[in-house]
């Protein structure tokens, strides 16, 4: 039953790309914003996909990659690199806000105070892991896209997705997984992954991607029957 969510999830964020596409950048890079705030909420739920132990933020992480690189297919490295700044901003802005929030003593009539302290405590730790690979990897995606775009002279549109995304995700999921959610007794850190899970879950995570990937690149083709009206491509 995961399984089968995990794909018409994969689906839908694939599809909402294309409708905001559509709609035009201003609303893809505010989908790109959106799904940097849900992923690091996501990312506490832990289920098992495939018989392995996994996160829940894998699909968003993967949804933020094919928006990036619509934007970098249809509107250049300019406009990507600037979504990925906004996301950066956005997930710092949502930290301090959620901390700030928890500093209220609650009154007699809460009832949401222990339930956002669980959710919100660690927030700090996986905004860390998640700005680290954030930056990087899509940084990353972009420039490689971008290089491989050139390299092959505009050409083979599924390889500069694809390999840009896959070498982008292994870079982005070992460093989340380590700096964000792994247990450190030896460095008094606490995280919702012990040590001995890293690997399964860097694996997992990776190996889900690589499926994203596979299931989102029909739909960077399909972006070119959906530009928007006024589009200015590079």
């Amino acid at each position: 039953m995961n399984e089968f969510i995990f794909i018409a999830f994969s689906l839908f964020l694939c599809l909402a790309n294309i409708i905001a596409f559509r709609l035009g950048k201003t609303y893809l890079i505010a989908l790109i914003v959106t799904y940097s705030l849900l992923m690091n909420i996501f990312v506490l739920k832990q289920f098992t996909l495939f018989g392995f132990m996994t996160a829940g933020g894998n699909a968003l992480y993967g949804a933020i990659f094919l928006a990036t690189d619509i934007l970098s297919e249809h509107y250049g490295k300019k406009e990507a690199f600037k979504s990925v700044i906004l996301g950066f901003f956005t997930m710092i802005i949502f930290v301090i806000a959620s901390q700030i929030l928890l500093v209220f003593t609650p009154n007699e009539y809460d009832f949401a105070h222990e339930h956002l302290s669980t959710l919100f405590t660690l927030m700090p730790r996986i905004l860390i892991g998640s700005l680290l690979a954030y930056l990087l990897a899509q940084s990353l995606d972009v420039v490689l896209y971008h290089r491989l775009k050139k390299f092959t002279k505009n050409k083979f549109l599924f390889l500069r997705n694809n390999v840009s995304t896959l070498v982008s995700q292994l870079i982005d999921t070992i460093i989340f997984t380590a700096v964000g959610l792994t247990t450190f007794s030896c460095l008094n850190l606490e995280g919702v992954i012990s040590p001995d899970q890293f690997w399964e879950i860097v694996l997992v995570a990776y190996v889900l991607k690589v499926i994203f990937a596979a299931i989102d690149t029909p739909f960077l083709y399909l972006s070119y029957k959906f530009l928007p009206k006024k589009n200015s491509q590079k």
